[in-house]
């Protein structure tokens, strides 16, 4: 390493003298010095400036991956770094004309020493260094202090990265930089120091220099900047409101970790349910239901969601044991799992952080479907190929499955045929209803209730839609799904206020979604690729309209199989569905479904019992199959712990 700093100091020596030969002054020729040196590295500044406006210019995408994934880290980093790559930015090319400075400083050393040591007329205060010789010489770290606080204060509004970064990042940058400075003076000698403060300060005049080759004005949006910028501030705003101070200590941490005790102290643990949040308990209830009625089995239930329905319902139930477990501390659990059954509508077991035990390879790991429709669409290829035990809703699912064990060469799973328990409370709501005579509306009501992901209808269609359908005589709903509403905040409010017109009694947006009471009302229900259409038109045997925005895919390669996914055939066999860029036809689509609602109503009822397993009793037979497999791992632990005496 001396040996690379001693031949950088030959190679600064032969630019240093010749300044002192013309100029006759030592320490102006380290200007003249530090001016040569970046002219010399004006291709870097160039190359520099130019990533820097490509990193501008894809903030607005940046930003807008941020909302979209919000607080997902892994999902936003791997696309950040698509972007970059596809864009070629290189985040780390703002460092090299600091580490460019840096070997140029060091190499510096030799030649102070260089024109020092032989007591060159007038070099007296050139080598003195503050930290040693103190004196005079102390004002030469503050110089380089106050010319790196100038250097900041231009770069905050001339650079065109620096100028766009939060407040945080440009005080860290800074910070850093004034820092150094001060180091930096107090430590090397004056005339070191003063190389430093020249090249902080013509660092100004060079990217004023930069921004007349390169004009940022020309390469970036700036409109579009701020609106990105709207729409991720909304959501921070919003995260900060629920955020605990960072001096306070998190309230829950404290039950966590009892919980966490709590649950491995039990031993003999026959079934455990793991849920993500209280809104998959109505998955299970059913089946936990039935196992309170009908054995003594004590219910394990580990939910994410500290404020889970789960806690309240243990007070009247003491076979059921909740435990709040966070995400974080659920990886841990989960591979330490010491239970015979253990059920979840969790995709992808093992293969992203909850993974199957490593304490017991016998436990059971059954699935619990949370939708109708197909295995190998929506989800992940691989989703369920860690499952022993799949509780299928319908023959669809079980072809799917076995046809990709075939294809795949995966161990053969066991496929419970059970049926779907949310569809068989609704069906038995509806006849409530029709008992009551409560399924008939004054007047025709079209609910619009889309999904909320990437141009979903409200984003790529909602005014062509809302065209077809109003002042037509209906009442139209807009329910949104509770995601969109979260993370689009500002998409949502301006729908909302451009149809503020429009009297409520024609046009309803729907805020509140804690009850489904306008779904199961209405006479005919339009969606995108959301799956409520099945909840819909499987309970009120009522049609649904599908606009055809870009399917939600999430396994790529789901032709393979060969089979069409329920999510395509079911649309034109339970309704009608349109192109977004077309929708013409699509109100009279509605009025002919109004106008014969018993046709639809014998189409769609065929479909529904050709499609689900033992409609009205899938609650029983899920509950059957798990207290079957529960006391099975009973029988052969008996029979094990008996071979061991």
């Amino acid at each position: 390493m001396d040996a690379i700093f001693s031949a950088v100091a030959d190679v600064l020596q032969l630019i240093v003298q010749p300044c002192y030969a013309l100029t006759g002054n030592w320490w102006i020729s380290i200007l003249l010095f530090t001016l040569i040196t970046k002219v010399v590295l004006l291709p870097m500044s160039l190359w520099v400036q130019k990533n820097s406006i490509v990193m501008v210019n894809v903030m607005p995408e940046i930003n807008r991956i941020k909302v979209k994934y919000y607080g997902d880290r892994e999902a936003i980093g791997e696309k950040q770094q698509a972007v970059f790559k596809e864009k070629h930015y290189h985040p780390l090319l703002s460092m090299v004309p600091l580490l460019v400075q840096v070997i140029i400083l060091f190499g510096l050393v030799d030649v102070i020493h260089s024109i020092t040591d032989n007591g060159a007329p007038g070099t007296e205060f050139l080598g003195m260094v503050p930290v040693t010789d103190g004196g005079m010489s102390w004002i030469m770290p503050l110089l380089a202090g106050l010319s790196a606080v100038a250097m900041g204060f231009a770069q905050n509004r001339i650079n065109p990265l620096q100028r766009e970064q939060s407040r945080a990042e440009k005080n860290t940058t800074n910070g850093l930089s004034i820092g150094l400075s001060l180091i930096l003076g107090v430590f090397v000698s004056a005339g070191m120091c003063f190389y430093w403060i020249c090249s902080n300060l013509s660092s100004i005049a060079i990217q004023a220099l930069m921004n007349i080759c390169i004009v940022p004005a020309k390469h970036i949006d700036y409109e579009d900047l701020a609106a990105s910028r709207t729409e991720i501030e909304a959501l921070e705003a919003l995260e900060a409101e629920r955020k605990t101070p960072w001096w306070k200590r998190d309230p829950l941490t404290k039950r966590e970790r009892a919980d966490y005790k709590r649950f491995f102290k039990i031993a003999g643990k026959h079934i455990v349910f793991y849920s993500e949040g209280s809104g998959f308990y109505k998955y299970f209830k059913g089946a936990i239901d039935y196992l309170l009625a009908n054995s003594d089995v004590n219910i394990h239930y580990i939910t994410n969601d500290p404020n889970d329905r789960i806690f309240a319902l243990a007070e009247q139930q003491p076979r059921i044991k909740p435990y709040y477990i966070g995400q974080k501390r659920s990886i841990t659990l989960m591979m330490k799992m010491d239970a015979d059954v253990v059920v979840s509508t969790l995709e992808d077991l093992d293969n992203y952080y909850i993974k199957r035990s490593y304490v017991r390879k016998d436990t059971e790991y059954v699935f619990m479907p949370h939708h109708m429709t197909s295995m190998h669409l929506t989800p992940s290829k691989q989703a369920y190929d860690h499952y022993d035990t799949v509780l299928c809703v319908g023959p669809h699912q079980v072809a799917e499955l076995r046809r990709e064990e075939q294809l795949y060469q995966l161990p053969a799973k066991n496929l419970a045929e059970c049926g779907y328990d949310l569809l068989d409370d609704d069906v038995a709501a509806m006849a409530a209803r029709r008992a009551a005579g409560k399924m008939t509306n004054e007047r025709p009501v079209v609910i619009v209730a889309p999904s909320w992901q990437e141009d979903n209808l409200l984003d790529s269609c909602a005014d062509a839609l809302l065209s077809q359908l109003l002042g037509r005589g209906w009442k139209v709903i807009v329910r949104p799904h509770p995601e969109y509403t979260k993370r689009y905040r500002p998409r949502w409010m301006a729908l909302i206020e451009r149809y503020s017109h429009v009297p409520e009694s024609d046009l309803y947006f729907e805020r509140d979604f804690s009850s489904n009471e306008t779904v199961f009302t209405s006479d005919v229900l339009i969606t995108d690729w959301s799956s409520v259409f099945c909840e819909f038109s499987f309970s009120t045997l009522r049609p649904s309209v599908f606009v055809n925005t870009p399917m939600k895919v999430g396994n790529s390669d789901w032709r393979e199989l060969g089979i069409e996914p329920t999510d395509i055939s079911l649309r034109n066999k339970v309704g009608r569905s349109f192109d977004p860029a077309d929708l013409s036809g699509l109100g009279d689509a509605v009025a002919e479904m109004i106008a014969h609602p018993n046709a639809w109503s014998e189409k769609v009822s065929t479909v529904r019992d050709e499609m689900i397993f033992n409609l009205g009793h899938a609650a029983e037979v899920a509950g059957e199959y798990l207290l079957e497999r529960v006391l099975i791992k009973q029988d052969e632990e008996n029979e094990e712990g008996g071979r061991d005496e």
